[in-house]
């Protein structure tokens, strides 16, 4: 057995995607073993092909699986604005020269959590979707996994899609509840976490000069969303899902945590979606989220910059 950790990525690229799982590929602790692909930022035709687009520029072999082109239960908006109606910028790259796996990604969670028992590190950067069907399908899947970490929500109710809630939560609510319900102990990096650790665009640039195929395809792909982000949001540009790969990664980076209750509400004009956390521990429930409040700044930096310089 590879003393490598497994690693399963359930995503939906979408550039922010694109930099977690460039992350991912460059780390030599971590083995992925799998992408799972989900609607979320752009449907699932561009997810699909983005994800086997990336692995190709990358030169590794992760299969990839196909999986849920919709919630589970209610429609709802993509983010093609700011990430392209192709979810990468709009670049109009060359198609990829693979296709994804037969099986559904829900099997192949379901599968790979079997075989790599104890020891799998599942990282779900978009809707909880996929994951949700697995559930459905096999709810001893919690007890194979040996982390969780998702990035998704909004701890205080500071949301990015609504007033309260975060974009991958509120495309999916009924699928991230049943997954916070299912597994007892999630590691979570919010939005508000990624607030709170921005990247300055300056910086950035200088990380997509590198010499490397990946650095320049990541810059042609992610030019139209930093600019959306430096236009709306100001000197520093965001990127959650390199956030909560930084923390799946290296969790000894995390400099500050907090373990709480956390319901994902479902119903409600102006709530639907809202990640609600028991600061107080008011309600008795145990805790099923490790929030990440505080993670290393240069740390994270480092392993976003060394993922882009990659070869």
């Amino acid at each position: 057995m590879s003393e490598r950790i497994p690693l399963l990525i359930d995503t939906d690229p979408g550039v922010d995607d694109a930099l977690a799982l460039l992350m991912a590929f460059n780390d030599e602790a971590h083995e992925v073993v799998g992408l799972t692909i989900a609607a979320g930022n752009v449907g699932l035709g561009h997810t699909v092909r983005n994800a086997l687009k990336l692995c190709e520029v990358s030169g590794v072999d992760v299969p990839v699986f196909a999986g849920a082109p919709a919630p589970l239960l209610h429609p709802a908006p993509d983010a093609g604005y700011v990430h392209g109606q192709d979810g990468f910028g709009d670049v109009g790259y060359p198609p990829p020269a693979r296709q994804a796996e037969a099986e559904h990604a829900a099997l192949a969670i379901l599968r790979l959590s079997h075989a790599h028992a104890g020891r799998l590190l599942l990282v779900a950067l978009g809707p909880l979707t996929n994951i949700a069907l697995a559930l459905k399908l096999d709810p001893t899947l919690p007890q194979r996994v040996a982390r969780l970490v998702v990035m998704g929500g909004a701890v205080t109710g500071h949301g990015n899609i609504t007033p309260a809630a975060e974009f991958n939560f509120y495309f999916d609510p009924e699928a991230a509840h049943l997954v916070f319900e299912a597994f007892e102990r999630i590691e979570l990096a919010d939005w508000e976490a990624t607030i709170a650790h921005g990247l300055h665009h300056d910086r950035v640039a200088a990380w997509l000069a590198a010499d490397s195929p990946r650095a320049r395809f990541y810059a042609g792909i992610s030019e139209k969303t930093r600019l959306w982000s430096h236009d709306r949001r100001g000197d520093h540009w965001y990127a959650a899902d390199a956030l909560a790969m930084a923390l799946a990664l290296a969790p000894d980076g995390a400099l500050e945590q907090a373990g709480r209750p956390l319901e994902v509400e479902l119903a409600g004009r102006h709530a639907r979606g809202a990640s609600v956390v028991d600061w107080r521990r008011e309600g008795g429930r145990a805790d099923n989220a490790l929030i990440l409040l505080r993670y290393d700044q240069a740390r994270f930096e480092g392993l976003v910059q060394a993922a882009l310089a990659a070869g």
